[in-house]
This record gives C-alpha cells, structure tokens and sequence, in this order.
C-alpha cells in the first residue's frame, strides 16, 4: 500500500528487514549479509562529474586551439614538415709517397655544415701534376646534392678514383619548411676509400724539381721535367714537371687570380711534361739507332766513319750547290763507342741513311747501305717509341717517328735522304715524351725488358721482353759509360766519385732558324749492375746557353748523396 504522507524517494517497504542486535549474529558475514547499501551522496555525485568535465573540457579545449585557432599552422607544419633521404658522403681515400708520407689527404678541421671534408694537399714543390686535384660533391639552390661525390680531376687522384673513391651511405632525415634537420638517423653506413702508396719519393721529386726551377732561372731555360725510374720493376722514384702548381688552390677554387695566372702561363704549369710532353730527342736517340745498326750487320762496333765537320752531298738537280749536313764538332776517326760517346752526327749520319755512291769516297769510306727509315721505324718502335707506355695516368702522348708516309700525309712531299738523315740523330719530326725515353733507357740497363712504368709501389713489374743481344748491349753501355768518363765525353758532368753513371746527353735544334735548344740527359746506375735510369730535360734555352741539362742531374746526384744515399747504393754493398 502506498501511503500519501509518505516521500516517494524514502519510501520503506514492510518486506525490508532492519539490523538489530538480535539478529546480526545471524548474518553470514563471508557472503555480506548484514551489509547495508546506502545511497551515493548527490555532493559525491556532482564532485565526479565535475572532474570528468573538466577533463572534457581539457581535451575540448586542447582540440579547440589544434583544429581552429591553430589549424592552418599545423596544417602547413604537417604538410612541410618532410622525411628525406639524406646523404652519408664517404671520405676518400689517403695518397701516400714510397716511404708513407701523406700527399693528399681529409682535413680534420672542416665545417659541419658542409658534411664532407675538404682534400688538403702537401706543400712540397713540384708535385702539382703528379697528384692533381678533386671537385667537390655539389648542392642545388634547395639544398639537394646534384653531385654526390668527389671527382678526381687529373693527376693521380683521377687515374686511381676507382681505388680513392668510397661509398656513399644514406640516412633519413626530418627537415622543417625552413629545412632545419629535426632529427636524422643512419640507415647505411659510408665506406671510406682506399688508401694508396705511391712509388714517388715526395723529397727527391721535390729536390728535382727546385734544381731544375733554379736552373732555368739561372740559364734561360723555360721550364724544365725529370723522372727517375727502378730498372728491375718500372716503379717511378721521382716524377717533376716545372713550373707546377697548387692542388689544393685548384680544388678549392677560391684564389681566382693564382689560377688565372696559371690559365695565362705560356710554360703551362698543368702539363705533366713527364708523361704529356713530345720533344724533338736530338741525340739521345744515338744507342738506339747503334743497336740497330749492330741488329742489322750494318756496322761493327770497331768500324770508324771519319767526321771533318760535315757530310757532303751533291744535288743531281744543282751540281754547284751540294747538300751539306753539319756535324757539331769535327771527330776525326770514330768508331760506334766514340760515337755514342761525343755524339757524332756524321757517324749517325751514314749509318743511319748511307752513304751513296755520288758522295764517295768520303768519311773514309766508299758507298755504303745504312739502316734506311723503313729499319729506323721498326727498332724506335721496339724501344717503344711511337706508342704509349700504358702508365695508368691521363694525358699521355705517343710521339712520332717520322716516316715517308707520316710526310706525304702532312706536307704532300716526298721522303729525301735528308729526311733520314735528320731522323737518325733525333731530328726532323721526331717526338718523344721524357717517359718513353726513361722507359727505352732502362730496357738498355736491365738487358730487353721493356717495362710498364708505374706510379703505385707493387713489386711484381709487367713487361715485354725484347729479347736484345747482350754483346750488343755491351757496347752501348760502354759507349755511354765513355760519355761520362771519356775525355772529351757529351756528359762528364755525370763523372762522380761516388757512383758509376753510364749516361747520353743531347740538344735538340728548335725553331728554323735554329736558335733555341733543349737539352737533354739520360742514363743509369749503377754501371755495373744497374739498378735505376733517368730521364732529364731542360726546354727552349738560347743556344749559346752554356749549362745542359747533365749538369742540372749532377745536382740532383748530388742531393741524392747527401739525403737518399741509399739510391746511390750497388746491389752488394
């Protein structure tokens, strides 16, 4: 029955039972009889649901200032806020000479924002050309590598990029709209480059190079190259051009005047002339076109050809006027050792084109058949001549051997006695680089081992053996030796206590009117039991230039005593 006086909400049903005293013992307590469920307090109520509202309204609010008041911003942020693939750029590989001294290597101190470090070079003189220099890895206007890597321009950090070079590694990065790295991570890690140990010896390249610097100065030379090679392996010791210049002012590009002068330099400071330079060889030519001869059964060695100063030939075409083919000096009797060591044109002369028979009696002989271009082509190219060494390094040259196909090619005439003549003491269109010559000298030292110059140490030497006859060789050894030593020898500058040099000296006749030079030098040591040949040439000095170039390697021999004595050094010493 529901009462009226009765408040809905507090309404007590009979059925309901109340706690007393009497019959709470009665309750099982375990399954919580006797527990009285009171109704939860509306201030209970209400305290909860402003906690959950206020949280609400955090969450509202939060959501609010996300979505409208800072909508557009986030959005903008979200839509240019990026993960990019970035760039790991992988340092390059070391460049060592012979005995571990760094010549090009990563600077320490570079600039973090640039994320590689910059090529640093030597300072030593003269190894410009031999080193050359790099390019660097590139970015766009928005910050994007167009080029990723370091580019070896020249030298040997372009002929060994496949060694210096490493690779690159990756890593992703967030960048903001303004491209600030927020956070990176690497995904591969770079690999350096390799190093690489040169067969150079960095001082006595250096060495070479500022006697021949002071010697041009000092006799009006215009530049100058030289190389010293090891016999036995090919490996180059020394390898100098002058003037050179600097790598690292290359690389770096900033001093635009240093390299505008180096642009407008008529001596061209960035040919290697070792390896990219072809000059008239003169008479350094000699034990060459002598072997030939010896080859051929054109001459014995004891055979003498009379010099008075000149050849004379008459000219079918103007009896009056004969051809006259001037010797430097007038020899007297001269066999193919005294030849070799005054450097007797006239001797090189008749064996190299003959003596017809229009022009005899005359050098002490009657008619004679010389070598003849086509038996000069075929041994300069079996000294390498006319063709490249295969020395892993850009730029190099071949040379030429003329020839009477090369003249009908390039001036439409034809091939005259003269022409043959000319060739056989070096002249005429002849070309050589200083590294074909360095290359022919030292298949002479180690008996017919043509070899493949190297610029990297490696102990296990390539080369074609040319099968020479080593009687043969014994008098172009001694003939050169008696250059040196003889009295009234081309180079007796080269006549040093302390160590035996079997050299060959010459000057090539520049220009039509023959008023420049070049000279040149050439040899090897030990005498005995040769172990390294050289190669030196001083370029375009007046004729009445007093100084060759043998006495510019005599200053060279001299600082290798002093600092390198262990070159100088016979096998079993």
């Amino acid at each position: 029955m529901n009462w009226p006086w009765r408040k809905k909400q507090k309404q007590i049903e009979f059925d309901e039972i109340f706690m007393d005293s009497s019959n709470l013992p009665a309750f099982n307590h375990g399954r919580l009889e006797g527990k009285m469920e009171l109704p939860i307090k509306k201030g209970r109520v209400m305290i909860v649901g402003l906690f959950f509202f206020a949280i609400a309204l955090g969450f509202g609010g939060k959501l609010f200032m996300l979505q409208i008041v800072h909508g557009t911003e986030y959005r903008e942020r979200s839509d240019n806020n990026r993960i990019d693939q970035g760039l790991l750029i992988a340092e390059r590989g070391v460049i060592y000479d012979r005995n571990g001294e760094m010549l090009a290597w990563n600077a320490a101190d570079y600039d973090k924002d640039r994320e590689f470090p910059l090529r640093a070079y030597t300072d030593r003189f003269g190894l410009g050309q031999l080193l050359g220099y790099v390019s660097y890895p590139q970015k766009d206007k928005n910050g994007h590598y167009y080029r990723t890597d370091y580019i070896g321009r020249t030298g040997l950090e372009s002929s060994y990029e496949h060694l210096l070079h490493g690779k690159n590694g990756n890593l992703l990065v967030e960048v903001d709209v303004g491209g600030t790295v927020i956070s990176s991570v690497a995904i591969k890690e770079p690999v350096s480059g390799e190093n690489i140990n040169s067969s150079v010896d960095a001082a006595l390249s250096e060495a070479m190079y500022n006697i021949i610097a002071t010697s041009t100065a000092n006799a009006g030379f215009r530049s100058g190259a030289g190389a010293i090679m090891d016999v036995r392996t090919g490996e180059i010791l020394a390898l100098t051009s002058f003037p050179s210049y600097d790598p690292e002012v290359m690389a770096n590009g900033s001093d635009y005047d240093l390299i505008e002068s180096y642009n407008n330099d008529d001596r061209f400071p960035f040919l290697n002339k070792v390896i990219g330079g072809a000059y008239t060889p003169g008479s350094i030519v000699k034990p060459f076109m002598a072997y030939a001869a010896l080859s051929e059964g054109v001459i014995s060695p004891e055979r003498e050809i009379t010099s008075n100063g000149e050849l004379i030939i008459p000219n079918p075409y103007d009896p009056k006027n004969p051809t006259r083919f001037g010797d430097w000096r007038a020899h007297g009797a001269t066999d193919m050792r005294t030849a070799i060591a005054f450097s007797s044109d006239v001797y090189f002369y008749i064996v190299g084109g003959g003596l017809p028979k229009s022009a005899a009696p005359q050098a002490g002989m009657g008619e004679f058949t010389g070598l003849g271009i086509a038996r000069i082509d075929k041994y300069m190219k079996l000294f390498g001549f006319s063709s490249l060494t295969d020395i892993n390094f850009p730029g190099e040259q071949a040379g030429l051997i003329p020839t009477p196909e090369w003249k009908k090619e390039v001036f439409d005439e034809d091939w005259y006695l003269g022409n043959t003549y000319h060739t056989a003491i070096g002249q005429f269109g002849f070309l050589v680089t200083p590294l074909q010559m360095l290359r022919a000298v030292s298949s002479l030292a180690n008996d017919g081992k043509l070899l493949k110059p190297r610029l990297v140490k490696d102990p296990e030497p390539e080369y074609v053996d040319l099968n020479l006859n080593k009687e043969y060789l014994n008098v172009i050894h001694e003939g050169m030796r008696k250059a040196v030593v003889g009295e009234g020898g081309t180079v007796r500058g080269l006549d040093l206590k302390y160590v035996e040099i079997a050299g060959k000296s010459g000057t090539a006749e520049l220009g039509n009117d023959n008023a420049h030079v070049n000279s040149w030098v050439m040899g090897f040591w030990p005498y005995e039991e040769p172990r390294y040949a050289f190669v030196l040439l001083m370029e375009r000095a007046p004729r009445s230039n007093s100084l060759g170039a043998g006495w510019v390697m005599r200053e060279v021999f001299n600082w290798m005593k002093e600092n390198r004595p262990e070159y100088l050094e016979s096998p079993q010493d």
